[in-house]
């Protein structure tokens, strides 16, 4: 089969199209054939040696595709079933092993590029909204990265529970598609200071909640747009790692609240997997939910892929195609 193998930590030229045996499912695993791969930015800090793993390494931790072999134990899914999974390493490949606990099944009349478009930031918008900070009507959120994947995700999610959003962008065109999304007022970082333009949105109050994917750059003033004890959800570090912070400064700016979540704390059980999975995936199925997903590259071009994700080039979702 072919597959993206990474043999050293470095930019998108590691990423290199190599041809591996087809793997055999072991007991509780699952064997799919991958149609769709969705491109994270965790698997650009796995390539860059922000986050560790063995190497060589097939990277990738969200695919779609059919069943093709069951190993011992498995129970629940046949070949020929459309399924799609989070969490796992390796579907940067036209086949992948998948554990049958991390594995749904897509419901009729989605796509696997639909399926592999919402699994991963469908679910992290999910978990950020009704979990995280359980967002309720008439609460102001502001939302970093609103053009992402996950910030227009978010953005619907919010709105439709009636949330106030705000949200920052890098471009006028990727301000009209969070607008279309739902956000209430859209702040173009790269000609508006972020914090000056949210204070005089909410009148000097701040906003309950702020979602940041970006980290570094984005850290201090997103605690500065914060009212009195309101949280800071740090789920990305897109343009970097935050330094070390001392904590006196919550108390200073308002008895505040950080957290740093991720996905996978949030689908710890089969039964909360399949709960966010199974609204998320019927949320997209009935077009409540609207995925953007115009980025398709082959899987040789998974370097230009993550490249142009990085570079803030793309907006919605990036898909591989095997």
């Amino acid at each position: 089969m072919n597959a993206i193998q990474i043999h050293n930590t470095g930019g998108p030229e590691v990423l290199q199209l190599v041809d591996l045996p087809i793997p055999v499912p072991g007991p509780g695993q699952v064997l799919i054939r991958v149609e769709a791969v969705g491109v994270n930015f965790i698997e650009i800090y796995f390539r860059k040696g922000q986050y560790k793993a063995t190497m060589p390494l097939v990277p990738g931790s969200e695919a779609a595709g059919t069943v093709e072999d069951l190993g011992s134990g498995v129970t629940g899914f046949k070949p020929g079933d459309l399924v799609a999974s989070v969490g796992v390493l390796g579907s940067y490949a036209e086949y992948a092993l998948v554990p049958a606990a991390q594995l749904v099944k897509v419901p009729d009349g989605l796509s696997p590029e639909q399926a592999a478009a919402a699994m991963l930031q469908g679910m992290t918008a999910h978990y950020l909204a009704h979990s995280t900070y359980p967002l309720k009507a008439g609460e102001i959120a502001l939302v970093h990265a609103g053009a992402g994947g996950v910030g227009l995700l978010l953005t619907q999610m919010a709105s439709k529970i009636g949330a106030r959003v705000i949200t920052t962008v890098s471009t006028k065109e990727k301000a009209e598609l969070s607008r279309d999304s739902g956000a209430a007022e859209v702040i173009l970082y790269t000609e508006q200071d972020f914090v000056a333009e949210t204070k005089r949105l909410t009148g000097g109050k701040g906003v309950d909640v702020v979602y940041d994917s970006v980290g570094k750059t984005t850290f201090e003033g997103s605690l500065n747009c914060l009212r009195p004890r309101g949280l800071l959800a740090l789920f990305g570090g897109s343009s970097g790692a935050v330094p070390p912070f001392d904590l006196i400064q919550l108390s200073s700016k308002g008895s505040l609240f950080i957290t740093r979540p991720t996905l996978w704390h949030y689908v710890a059980t089969r039964h909360e997997l399949e709960w966010r999975a199974g609204e998320v995936l019927s949320a997209v199925k009935s077009g409540e939910l609207k995925l953007r997903m115009e980025h398709m590259y082959p899987l040789s071009d998974a370097g230009r892929a993550q490249a142009e994700m990085e570079e803030r080039k793309t907006a919605g979702k990036i898909l591989l195609e095997p």
